[in-house]
């Protein structure tokens, strides 16, 4: 497989001020390596505050690193080669304008295509997400949840990433929705090449997609491997307690059937 991304030892300082009166709090980033080949997914997972989301935000180019470098691949390195879908897709929906015209700005904003080229690759686009051409005129109302989730899917794709990167993307989405939701996203995979990172605390779903994982802590990447050989064998405190406590939820659920 060919080398598409490749981290190394990015940094970065995120500094929040909580109040008038609270003292500025510091939180470290970094430093982060590693590469991602095309076809993979790599699944990022890690307590809530452990930096899975400001990594996510650094790879897809939403905050600049303070060092480091963030590599893509010659033929792969275009101005949107990494895309990133968000948690609640309805709130990056106007709901004033149609589908068309959400996905319009998106081909306005970073393309040269005519009007008839950027109306015939949203619809194409809609249909491989699964949508059909006349959602074209639809509204965020008019949507379910799912269908949401797949617009953000085809937004993402309309200008052909070659990385997306997902974070905490079936959260909202109800266990039938979201079984189809990543049914397709593998599908697109398999298809297109998508290198996917997927940022999830269903360690269920990292288990069933993700061929490899990094388990953050506090900043840090502190166990990193085969998604396989690190549910067999966690090396790390952190990554056996979010492991078992996966396990007993399952066994708890299967119990009470």
């Amino acid at each position: 497989m060919t080398k598409i991304l490749s981290v190394k030892d990015i940094r970065y300082t995120h500094t929040v001020k909580r109040g008038v009166f609270s003292p500025l709090q510091v939180f470290e980033l970094g430093p982060i390596s590693f590469d991602m080949h095309s076809g993979e997914t790599i699944a990022i997972i890690g307590n809530n505050g452990s930096g899975k989301s400001l990594l996510a935000k650094a790879l897809a180019g939403a905050i600049s690193i303070d060092s480091g470098t963030i590599e893509i691949d010659t033929e792969a390195k275009h101005a949107q080669a990494v895309r990133m879908i968000l948690q609640h897709s309805k709130d990056a929906l106007n709901p004033a304008l149609s589908i068309g015209s959400i996905l319009t700005q998106t081909l306005t904003l970073n393309t040269q295509l005519s009007e008839h080229q950027k109306r015939e690759k949203i619809e194409e686009t809609l249909v491989r997400v699964g949508l059909l051409r006349e959602h074209y005129y639809f509204y965020r109302h008019m949507l379910s949840d799912g269908q949401q989730q797949r617009v953000a899917l085809a937004r993402a794709l309309l200008l052909d990433p070659k990385i997306i990167v997902a974070d905490e993307p079936f959260a909202a989405l109800d266990p039938s929705v979201r079984s189809q939701t990543i049914n397709l996203i593998l599908k697109l995979q398999k298809e297109l090449g998508l290198g996917f990172v997927f940022i999830s605390h269903n360690i269920g779903i990292v288990r069933h997609i993700s061929d490899r994982v990094l388990v953050m802590d506090k900043g840090k990447v502190i166990e990193q491997g085969p998604t396989k050989d690190v549910f067999i064998d966690p090396q790390e405190p952190l990554t056996q307690k979010l492991i078992q406590s996966h396990f007993a939820m399952v066994e708890k659920h299967f119990a009470n059937l």
